[in-house]
């Protein structure tokens, strides 16, 4: 197996920067890794117009360390009372690059986010016929469907309806967890997209529960049984343009992590091009990995591809402990104090 492995800058299709001094720790992060970034909108307000787009864009652009080149590609927030029009002329005029479907209390600050698919049909439409992609956390929030079963159900009873309704319409089905997603993104056209996370190729339910409880591995959408995660590693090392980077890193503080009611969300940036290269080369994929991380995401996107390149070689290097926050605080990296089997060269 090689050593040393030299591909296009990467991009992030699915990333949380939070806002305020928390952007400021954990923005380096990414821009150290990767070009450009699908950043959510999920902060408190959240993002649902054009002028709070861009004034969050120049927010990160300003925290963002001397020496690094980063772009942030913002989204707009969906809820019931998105105007189509107002939608279209964000995106049209750059401030959008795609609207973000939460269904609403399906994971942090999320609660304004659409109650009922039928709700933004105008909006949904004029996505479609603008060539506007939708980006869908694909979960039902139904009390009464397992937890473990909302992403399939979601599926079958939301998502197959509305590109039924809607077959031109542009759809990128973020952070899949089952067999069920890989199943209808690969017999969907070249208008359905599917980013999927490093935590979900590496990890397994029994990870949240392995000697305790096990704060750190709770997400939304949870991870799941271990032949949902061998079909994800099977989708993201196969080649499939369907499928691209994702990592949904999400910080929280340590201390919103660790009490009785904990937050859902694993901040993978520290180590995140360097931990899926562990994932391809455990499946002798390396030479997909650039199609996945490169390629894939741009070509959906219909963005130039990153001129510049990265290498990675096959060196072990030790996960940050913590990342501190300007209030005292801290973050717990995905892994933190464990050793990941890739480095970026210096």
């Amino acid at each position: 197996m090689p050593d040393t492995l030299t591909i296009r800058r990467p991009d992030d299709w699915h990333l949380h920067l939070r806002d305020g001094a928390a952007l400021k720790s954990v923005l380096p992060y990414t821009a150290q890794q990767f070009a450009r970034a699908i950043v959510m909108p999920n902060l408190t307000p959240p993002v649902t117009t054009a002028a709070a787009a861009n004034a969050y864009r120049d927010r990160i652009l300003a925290a963002l360390p001397a020496g690094l080149s980063f772009t942030p590609l913002m989204t707009a927030y969906l809820t019931n009372g998105s105007d189509a029009d107002d939608l279209a002329a964000g995106f049209r005029g750059g401030a959008f690059v795609a609207a973000k479907l939460y269904p609403a209390h399906a994971t942090t600050n999320s609660a304004a986010g659409v109650t009922d698919i039928r709700n933004i049909d105008a909006v949904l439409e004029r996505m479609a016929e603008i060539g506007m992609p939708l980006l869908v956390h694909g979960e039902v929030t139904d009390h009464a469907v397992d937890i473990f079963d909302r992403e399939a159900v979601f599926i079958d009873k939301i998502l197959v309806p509305l590109v039924n309704r809607l077959p031109t319409l542009r759809v990128v089905f973020e952070h899949a967890t089952t067999e069920r997603a890989v199943e209808f993104v690969r017999g969907s056209g070249a208008n359905i997209g599917c980013t999927i996370t490093p935590h979900h190729l590496l990890l397994n339910r029994n990870a949240m529960f392995q000697g305790g409880i096990r704060p750190h591995h709770y997400c939304l959408p949870v991870v799941k049984r271990e032949k949902h995660r061998v079909a994800l590693v099977e989708a993201a090392t196969s080649g499939d343009p369907h499928f691209f980077l994702g990592t949904d890193s999400a910080p929280h503080a340590v201390s919103a992590k660790e009490q009785a009611c904990g937050c859902a969300g694993i901040f993978n940036a520290p180590t995140a091009i360097e931990l899926y290269a562990e994932v391809f080369d455990a499946a002798g994929a390396l030479d997909k990995l650039e199609a996945f991380a490169s390629l894939n995401g741009p070509r959906f996107y219909g963005l130039p591809v990153n001129e510049q390149r990265v290498t990675l070689e096959r060196s072990p290097m030790t996960v940050p402990d913590a990342v501190a926050l300007p209030d005292g605080g801290e973050i717990r990296p995905f892994r933190a104090g464990e050793q990941v089997a890739w480095r970026i060269a210096a």
